[in-house]
């Protein structure tokens, strides 16, 4: 289509954005729970209620994201976000940031499904792991620029710059959204009658290839989110990384993979998703294997390691997300990429809670249990090889 490369292009800053915006909170912890007086498990609340109320909006989403145009629903739902955005950076109060926090989660839950939604509209199925590995190219920018630049911009002020920066370019990827994203309405014109709530969720629940989609999709989360949340504090702990130096991986990880993911697109799309998936899939259980099991390391060896693990997660992650994408026809893809956003979101939030139950602490300040967790991320990725393989493409 005419502008193809512009319109990725929005889309891949409205992603970095979207993610920017839900992973700078974890770092700003020590400030936030400093300046507001308030427990870790206070904090917690404050990061999961993003994931889980974007799980609660995706959920409702998938009832009337396929009765709009793509154009205008994006843009309501994205002039949401960046006024919550806004809200977070004006909150005077722990209070104040939960509820604003909660805000954001809402409108970006609706956002990333509408990015999928869109992708899978107008680029046809040949092309569309590269577009996937482009716009995914943003969560490697994310880490390598967006949070880093935001800890030491918080670090030169306070914690509310980088949700000022983010309203900012914000407010910008709204105007790229004016001028470079058609009115997307096929799905409306073929005259397809639109669904009530109950007949959109037995229609994706009575479609067998479409809920080994979404299966696929918690179990992607299960093998990579019992990990995330935990590998600053363990790198710190046990490891012997300072604060400082946590920031070397994210930089490091992601400064690789914002270039293996438009490779892996490519990959994808030239050599099959399924065949390139299984690579990275069966690649990635490797640095998840050896980071849990890591005592006190020299600084090189574990960013190999933390490199390796982001670049395998990101490239199953690429043509993962064309496979589950192309489940759904036309008509009925929001609503369908909409609910399978909401199972991810609560499942990346119940995977953090089951592996902080399995987590200790001993008495000098070290985390146990953490091989333990490793080993159910490699259950649970190595799950996912033979479950992509009974998914079938249909548009």
């Amino acid at each position: 289509m005419k502008n193809e490369k512009f319109l990725l292009w929005t889309l891949a800053l409205i992603n970095f954005i979207h993610i920017v915006d839900f992973m700078i909170l974890m770092p700003l912890g020590p400030q936030l729970m400093r300046i507001f007086e308030i427990s870790p498990r206070e904090f917690g609340l404050l990061v999961s209620s993003y994931t889980f109320s974007a799980g609660i909006s995706s959920f409702f989403g998938a009832f009337f994201l396929d009765r709009f145009d793509r154009k205008k629903i994006l843009l309501w739902v994205y002039m949401g976000f960046t006024l919550a955005t806004l809200a977070c950076a004006l909150s005077p109060s722990y209070s104040i940031l939960l509820f604003a926090r909660v805000l954001s989660g809402l409108f970006g839950g609706l956002t990333s499904a509408l990015i999928l939604a869109i992708i899978g509209d107008v680029i046809p199925d040949q092309r569309r792991g590269r577009a996937m590995g482009l716009v995914m190219a943003a969560f490697s920018v994310a880490s390598v620029l967006g949070v880093p630049l935001g800890l030491f911009l918080a670090s030169l002020s306070n914690w509310h710059t980088p949700f000022f920066i983010l309203t900012g370019t914000s407010l910008l990827s709204l105007v790229m959204v004016f001028k470079f994203i058609p009115s997307i309405r096929d799905h409306l014109d073929q005259g397809y009658l639109r669904p009530n709530p109950m007949l959109v969720i037995s229609r994706v629940i009575g479609d067998s290839n479409q809920m080994r989609a979404i299966s696929l999709s918690v179990m992607m989360m299960f093998g990579q989110f019992m990990i995330i949340p935990f590998l600053s504090p363990y790198t710190v702990s046990n490891i012997g990384f300072t604060e400082m130096q946590l920031t070397y991986i994210y930089m490091a990880g992601g400064a690789f993979t914002i270039f293996t993911s438009p490779w892996v697109g490519k990959l994808s799309d030239k050599y099959g998703k399924l065949k390139i998936f299984t690579i990275f899939m069966a690649l990635n259980v490797v640095p998840i294997a050896i980071i849990t099991h890591l005592g006190v390391t020299p600084i090189f060896f574990v960013l190999m390691v933390s490199t390796l693990f982001f670049v395998t997660s990101n490239g199953r992650f690429v043509p993962a997300a064309a496979l589950i994408t192309g489940t759904a026809k036309p008509e009925n893809r929001g609503s369908f990429l909409s609910f399978n956003s909401a199972v991810q979101q609560m499942a990346t939030g119940l995977a953090s809670l089951i592996a902080g139950v399995i987590i200790g602490e001993n008495t000098a300040g070290e985390l146990t249990n953490f091989n333990l967790v490793g080993y159910l991320a490699i259950f649970f990725s190595l799950l996912c090889i033979p479950l992509a393989r009974r998914i079938k493409v249909v548009s």
